[in-house]
């Protein structure tokens, strides 16, 4: 049995897209999904997206990272999904219900609304996290959101001086964040226009992150450093990341698919 895949990415943040709903897929383990995004011995990519039926939705979506965790939701994944529908849709996902809308300028993904307590973070214990009295050497008084999945951000000069390879798995891994973080560094250039770069939980520093910029900016936002809608610049692309007077967050960006193909799962560990 051969499974069909599509390889797409998001300004650079890609993709392999198994479709659950037409073809029967093994067991969706850790080590089928970080196979398949092995970039040496597999398929490639930053996230593997397995769709499947839904009873609330058009589909459920479900993430997994190149470490081959589960994650709870991933935005430029939803645009790529949005592209495949070519019509407005709700998808269900870990992280609750989104919906995608295909459109002239790109794809909007309406990503719900943001959340701020510390155990919606989540935070191993009780603190502010508009402003985190904490440090990481010079990265310093970060904000955390989440937006479906968790980020901590920190605002600096210039992120493109942050050695974000060092700093970034450290963060990640520190035990005040008992899921995991992302890990974001932002430049604020002017009042519309953010610059940014994700580390991203078990994937790495990515080319773009689409809740990491809605994280970012929103982040942003209830700083008052930044307009209610902004550009966001990552290494991949932009973004445009618009906080709605409704409390929602809407993200619109391109999205692309690369090649489709087929693969033997025999070859990536499954039975």
């Amino acid at each position: 049995m051969r499974i069909p895949f599509i390889k797409m990415h998001g300004l650079g943040n890609d993709f392999v897209v198994l479709d659950g709903r037409a073809h029967a897929l093994p067991p969706l383990t850790n080590a089928f999904a970080a196979a398949l995004a092995d970039r040496r011995t597999g398929i490639g990519c930053d996230q593997l997206v397995v769709l499947e039926p839904s009873a609330i939705a058009a589909l459920k979506a479900r993430f997994f990272n190149q470490d081959g965790g589960e994650v709870e939701s991933c935005g430029n994944a939803s645009r790529a999904i949005g592209l495949l529908l070519g019509t407005p849709a709700r998808v269900e996902t870990l992280g609750g219900l989104i919906e995608v809308a295909p459109g002239a300028t790109g794809i909007t993904v309406d990503m719900g609304e943001p959340r701020f307590e510390w155990g919606q973070i989540p935070l191993a214990y009780a603190m502010d996290t508009h402003h985190m009295p904490l440090a990481w050497e010079t990265l310093e008084n970060p904000t955390a959101v989440n937006v479906g999945n968790p980020h901590v951000i920190f605002f600096t000069p210039d992120c493109d001086a942050i050695e974000l390879d060092r700093l970034g798995p450290e963060i990640e891994h520190d035990p005040l964040f008992p899921a995991r973080i992302n890990v974001n560094v932002a430049t604020v250039v002017t009042r519309e226009h953010l610059r940014l770069r994700v580390w991203e939980r078990g994937v790495g520093e990515t080319r773009a992150c689409g809740t990491g910029a809605c994280a970012t900016a929103i982040g942003a936002m209830r700083r008052g450093l930044v307009d209610r809608k902004v550009t966001v610049s990552l290494p991949g692309g932009d973004l445009m990341i618009e906080w709605t007077d409704t409390g929602r967050i809407l993200m619109t960006g391109p999205a692309t698919e690369s090649f489709r193909g087929d693969f033997d799962p025999v070859y990536f560990g499954a039975a």
